[in-house]
């Protein structure tokens, strides 16, 4: 069952419950121009069976929803982006709370993946992770976070027009920094959502399943 409603937030969304026996929530959060429909379908593949929470952006650049501001391509407002940050988070707890789920696993494309990189850093624990794809650095300088094992993966594309290579390797090194669990990957590819993305985000929640399963036998 999907249901669409507009928050005391303000964030249009839709949430898909997840199945009996799965306890894993995904947090869809769209590229620029996307909506609060484009996600399902990879979130449904990459992780089956997990609840999908998937709000759309309040920013509206030319008509296209997007989570934050943005003075030019690769150009961001910061002093917007701290602020949308906190607002998606409050959002994201409030929301989680009234359905009596965990911190979710964000999974963000291009502007999607930026936000939630900065709620990582602006609000540690409202996430309990994130897939980022076709990231870049939301805050030249983020404040001191504690990220102490939440797993991340970066997916980056080495043909990439958008997102130069060295911007998404700063983005890992910040969230190393702040202690959280990197895997960086640079795919063949430019800065669409490819196969790739899919094989390879699908293997690294399969991971985290295994790890999970490992940590609760007897030893």
């Amino acid at each position: 069952m999907t249901t669409m409603t507009e928050t005391a937030g303000g964030f249009v969304h839709r949430f898909v419950p997840g199945t009996s026996g799965c306890g894993r929530t995904l947090l869809l959060l769209h590229g620029t121009g996307g909506d609060e429909t484009d996600l399902l379908p990879l979130g449904q593949m990459i992780a089956p069976g997990a609840a999908l929470l998937s709000p759309r952006g309040k920013v509206l650049e030319n008509g296209m929803p997007r989570f934050f501001r943005r003075l030019a391509e690769g150009i961001f407002d910061h002093e917007d982006v701290v602020r949308r940050a906190h607002e998606l988070a409050d959002f994201v707890t409030a929301t989680v709370a009234s359905h009596g789920l965990a911190a979710p696993v964000a999974v963000g494309f291009s502007n999607g993946a930026n936000i939630a990189a900065a709620m990582m850093l602006l609000r540690p624990g409202v996430l309990g992770g994130a897939v980022l794809i076709r990231a870049m650095v939301p805050l030249p300088q983020p404040p001191a976070a504690d990220l102490a094992g939440q797993p991340v993966l970066i997916l980056s594309g080495g043909m990439d027009p958008i997102v130069p290579e060295e911007d998404a390797a700063r983005l890992a090194a910040q969230l190393t920094a702040a202690g959280a669990a990197v895997e960086h990957e640079i795919l063949p590819a430019g800065h669409g959502l490819t196969q790739a993305d899919v094989t390879l985000a699908r293997r690294w929640f399969a991971g985290l399943d295994r790890a999970g399963e490992d940590a609760g036998r007897p030893r």
